[in-house]
């Protein structure tokens, strides 16, 4: 790890004197791409900075204790150098997870899909729970949400619902979201008072620009058709929605939120572009994902990620076994602890992939 550091450490300082560089500031292109990677390497030379101005205090420390001719000074180095010892273990620790490899997604904006799965109307109504916590959470980062696609029951339920949060670094927050959701209460309409269990399903997908996908348009096929809408003077007169199929892998997205065709179309492709791109990162992936499955789990969508216990006020994530009851402030975007806790066990499993 030392070797790494020292190695980053000369990078870092030829890219900040690069990026004051005159050749290189007249090259927009090329500025923009070394300021983007000091940045990236800024945490970890923070940190390494820290720890080499406490292993100086070490060494200091141990030569005032190792001279011994003042006793008042030598009692205050032994406290110093256990305190700059600790400190250093910490930084350590905080420098293994720094140096891990990043996912290239992490600060893209998300595509969002939840769908309704078993339980009936109670599902569709556990979904619409589902999509305002991430919306409440999302307002609580400050990001942005723009809903795609909504297919609601009469009840206020949803039997899918795909919508765009944009906001930094809202993949890595949001990523561990994708799988199977279960919630246990007891419905409204339960004149007897007994728990039904309901579940959704979540996927969750970085969105896509044109230079990380490429579609070919031989590869599409584009089908418009009227809206749905309330009916009467309300009766969409125009093919405005857009369906679009992916042929080589089937993919299939609709978009009919927006008014005009062109608009639904860009915003189906968006949704097509993350969905074919995670189509085939999940191909890719699968070795990998075999290797975290027991930890942090696949992401895929059969596989049963949390429940959500209603008597009992508590959320559950079964694959790092983590229980809260806190399930009303949970619910209303409170899911800071959780994803914490997430990210935290994914760095662990990959620090032991490392090692």
């Amino acid at each position: 790890m030392w070797e790494k550091l020292k190695k980053l450490k000369e990078r870092f300082d030829m890219l900040t004197a690069m990026a004051s560089d005159p050749d290189v500031l007249a090259d927009k292109d090329k500025w923009r791409d070394v300021v983007k990677e000091r940045s990236a390497l800024e945490g970890a030379m923070e940190l390494y900075s820290q720890w080499l101005r406490c292993d100086e205090s070490e060494r200091e420390c141990r030569e005032l204790i190792a001279d011994g001719s003042d006793r008042e000074m030598t009692q205050l180095a032994h406290e110093e150098l256990a305190a700059a010892k600790a400190q250093k273990a910490r930084l350590e620790e905080q420098l293994r997870y720094e140096l891990l490899p990043k996912d290239p997604d992490d600060d893209k904006n998300v595509i969002v899909e939840v769908r309704a799965g078993a339980g009936g109307e109670e599902a569709s109504l556990f979904a619409a729970v589902l999509v305002r916590m991430y919306t409440r959470f999302a307002e609580r980062m400050r990001w942005k949400v723009k809903q795609i696609e909504l297919s609601a029951t009469d009840l206020g339920g949803v039997k899918e619902a795909v919508f765009m949060i944009g906001g930094k670094g809202a993949y890595s927050k949001l990523k561990y979201e994708s799988g199977v959701h279960r919630v246990q209460r007891v419905p409204e309409t339960e004149s007897q008072g007994r728990i039904h269990t309901s579940t959704a399903t979540v996927a969750v997908m970085p969105e896509m620009d044109d230079v990380d996908v490429k579609i070919d348009d031989k590869d599409l096929k584009i089908d418009t058709y009227r809206s749905g809408g309330a009916g009467g003077q309300y009766v969409n007169k125009t093919e405005s929605a857009i369906r679009i199929t992916h042929l080589p892998t089937g993919i299939v997205v609709t978009c009919q939120d927006e008014k005009s065709q062109a608009k639904n179309r860009e915003s189906a492709m968006k949704v097509l572009k993350s969905r074919v791109y995670d189509y085939y990162k999940t191909k890719a992936e699968s070795e990998y994902a075999a290797n975290r499955r027991s930890l942090v789990g696949t992401g895929d969508r059969s596989e049963r990620i949390r429940t959500y216990n209603y008597p009992q006020g508590r959320v559950t994530d079964h694959r790092i076994n983590r229980t809260q009851y806190d399930l009303p402030d949970f619910l209303d975007g409170d899911m800071f602890e959780m994803l914490d806790a997430l990210a935290l066990a994914d760095k662990n499993a990959l620090l032991a992939r490392e090692q």
